[in-house]
């Protein structure tokens, strides 16, 4: 596949000024809101530990516990499958309905099935995919992936949407009311969940090993929806959302939602364990690289994550340059060290976007190192040849410069009386990267070390 080129790809968003400020600004109130959440608890930080300790426990011993779960879920009478992979996820889903006859599905929001690329491959095969998530809907209409976790649609304004709404579902495309859209897409979605010949499915935020019970998290109703109404309910269920004991869910649920939107608790806690009477329930395990993963010594520690994008709604990179320039189905900071584990050249761009200033390890709940794997992939991309020609000389460049204090202070101080004397048509060529989007800072008139020899000189002899 054509590699992502990420810079290429925000150029697009940046030049839509009201949507970065949007983006910026609503993705930072989302940061706040989680401070707020967080300071309000005395015992944040004691959770954080104990989440990631749990995670942690839970990966280094998978394989029981997913046993542990299948058998569960088999005595509850749920039928339990095993996908290694995208295309066997897919084939199983399309296996379960075709032999019902199952021509349509409503879903809720499941960031797994994005990654099988699942509509792509049921929809050919004659089977209609309803996304019943707002945000999922639409980017669904707008045939675009998520560009968030939690909100997919986040980059978009009201304007954008109630033209595609008009466009798509024929609603009046000048009201942008957003009771009005949302409304309007409730109506449209809701006739799927009654209609014959549909399945449900959800994803799975929890799978609690102890009982056998997928638990979903979600603010519309719309996964209990997909769950219930139906006949059929499939679970899609990557391999890493296992959690030991009923008892450890607490944790989580204290802090996805507080981490993710600043609010104290989801308005939906589902727990789904065993089919109701007269309908079936589905559990499909996927793996989908999450075993390699885990032995990888660097970057095992991704497969923690619960999905709640605080490290996005943190990371100024993110928040102004829009989830789509990412080109995968996990974008911003978290996106940067999982989906190179699915492929390295594809995605080798995406560790130098970022500014590596800590903050999404800051806030992560589960404690995950974000930024020292994004400086791990780098060293990895570098070591296996996958930077680009022109970044790898520029870095040459700069290695020999940074070696050599000489070199160093004469350039600096010819860099400074060039920026000051310059024209704009010199110093902002296709070369110059960094002023593509940015105004160069001013040069001072003195250099620290003209400064420190002028005002330190000869104190210690060392100036």
């Amino acid at each position: 596949m054509k590699r992502i080129d990420h810079a290429k790809a925000a150029a697009g968003f940046i030049a839509k000024s009201d949507h970065v400020a949007f983006h910026d600004k609503r993705l930072w109130d989302l940061r706040q809101k989680r401070d707020v959440q967080a300071h309000g608890i005395a015992e944040w930080e004691t959770m954080r530990e104990l989440a990631s300790g749990i995670k942690e426990h839970a990966l280094s011993h998978l394989s029981e516990y997913l046993e542990q779960f299948a058998d569960a879920a088999a005595a509850n009478g749920v039928v339990v499958h095993w996908a290694a992979n995208a295309e066997e996820h897919n084939e199983i889903v399309y296996r379960i309905m075709s032999e019902r006859g199952m021509t349509a599905l409503v879903k809720s929001k499941s960031m797994l099935t994005d990654e099988c690329a699942m509509r792509d491959y049921l929809e050919p095969r004659g089977i209609t995919v309803m996304e019943t998530d707002l945000g999922e809907r639409i980017q669904q209409l707008d045939h675009q992936d998520p560009s968030h976790m939690v909100v997919p649609a986040v980059h978009k304004l009201r304007g954008d949407v109630a033209e595609l709404f008009g466009r798509t579902i024929g609603t009046d495309p000048k009201n942008s009311d957003i009771h009005y859209l949302a409304e309007s897409q409730r109506m449209n979605t809701r006739p799927y969940f009654v209609r014959e010949k549909t399945a449900g499915m959800t994803g799975c935020n929890f799978a609690i090993a102890e009982t056998g019970t997928v638990v979903v998290c979600t603010n519309e109703g719309n996964a209990d929806l997909s769950a219930s109404v139906p006949p059929l309910h499939i679970a899609s269920i990557g391999i890493e959302k296992i959690i030991p004991r009923i008892s450890d869910l607490g944790i989580f649920v204290r802090m996805l939602s507080r981490s993710a939107l600043g609010s104290p608790i989801t308005q939906y806690t589902s727990h789904f364990r065993a089919p109701r009477p007269g309908t079936e329930m589905h559990f499909i395990l996927v793996d989908h690289g999450r075993i390699e993963r885990l032995a990888m010594e660097d970057f095992w520690y991704s497969l923690k994550c619960i999905r709640c994008g605080a490290c996005m709604n943190t990371c100024p990179v993110y928040r102004r340059s829009g989830g789509l320039s990412y080109g995968g189905t996990y974008s911003g900071p978290i996106g940067a060290i999982i989906n190179p584990t699915f492929d390295l050249k594809r995605y080798s761009a995406l560790p130098f976007a970022s500014t590596l200033n800590g903050s999404c390890t800051n806030v992560c709940p589960v404690k995950i190192n974000i930024h020292e794997q994004i400086y791990k992939w780098r060293e990895v991309i570098a070591v296996r040849h996958e930077v680009p020609f022109v970044k790898k000389e520029v870095l040459k460049m700069a290695g020999r410069l940074l070696a050599s204090p000489t070199l160093y202070r004469a350039t600096i101080a010819s860099l400074g009386g060039a920026l000051r004397r310059l024209p704009n048509f010199v110093l902002y060529n296709p070369l110059n990267i960094w002023g593509r989007q940015r105004e160069l800072p001013d040069a001072p008139n003195m250099t620290f070390h003209e400064w420190y020899k002028k005002n330190r000189g000869g104190r210690d002899g060392n100036a």
